[in-house]
């Protein structure tokens, strides 16, 4: 790490830091893990350069595609510079094939393709547990005006769709993910926090049994072992993907 300034929020997976310019920050990412809302903790080793050039990559890339991003440069290995964002306390998650909590809800077979994908939002509060959450709820709670909640979906199935026409180039299936948006000093929506193994499921397309071959976070999650080589590969397989 290097110019550090005063530490403004320290999170699961990422510091944030203060710059002479207020409209700037640092973000450190780290190599702790959670799960489970933080009920499972541990470390993976490297994960904080992993995805910090993961996160580079891919926001680079949905810059080209017209996605305004908070990203500036990255400064570190496990740091990047990035605009400052008041962050809306809503977790997009998307969904183009059934797993996790989606299947023990709803009683979907895991692994199944689901006929279009969907967008869910979750509360951003760790002491609920993260609750998922219908527009009626954010209007409630006033998270976000009608408005916003309509540019969070549509700014949400535009980067699937960019992303998974991405990752097919790297063999990699994006079965979910969840992204975060943040609001500039301007007001302007950017897509902020990370894309990485940590907030994406990731299955490799190259193997048919593709629970064998899980590339994110449910190797952590699950115990099953050789966490830091999954995510070593999806950072090797994206990076050597131009856009």
């Amino acid at each position: 790490m290097q110019n550090l300034g005063k530490k403004i929020y320290e999170g699961k997976a990422k510091i944030l830091y203060a710059t002479e310019d207020p409209q700037v920050i640092l973000v450190h990412y780290k190599n702790d893990a959670t799960a489970f809302n933080a009920q499972k903790k541990g470390a993976i080793a490297g994960k904080g350069e992993i995805n910090c050039a993961i996160t580079t990559h891919l926001f680079q890339f949905l810059e080209q595609q017209g996605i305004a991003t908070h990203f500036i440069a990255q400064t570190a290995p496990d740091q990047i510079k990035a605009i400052a964002v008041k962050i809306i306390p809503i977790e997009v998650v998307v969904r183009n094939i059934a797993a996790g909590s989606l299947c023990k809800r709803l009683g979907i077979e895991q692994g199944s393709v689901l006929r279009r994908s969907i967008v869910e939002f979750y509360y951003k509060d760790d002491a609920l547990g993260d609750p998922l959450i219908s527009e009626e709820h954010i209007d409630l709670l006033s998270l976000a005006t009608p408005e916003q909640v309509l540019q969070l979906k549509q700014l949400a199935f535009k980067i699937n769709q960019h992303l998974q026409a991405f990752l097919a180039k790297c063999n990699l299936i994006l079965v979910d993910f969840k992204l975060e948006f943040g609001l500039d000093h301007n007001q302007k929506m950017l897509l902020s926090d990370e894309i990485s193994p940590d907030t994406c499921r990731l299955w490799d397309s190259s193997e048919p049994d593709h629970q064998k071959k899980i590339l994110d976070k449910d190797r952590f999650r699950q115990d099953l072992g050789k966490v830091e080589e999954a995510y070593r590969e999806v950072r090797d397989r994206i990076l050597a993907q131009s856009y």
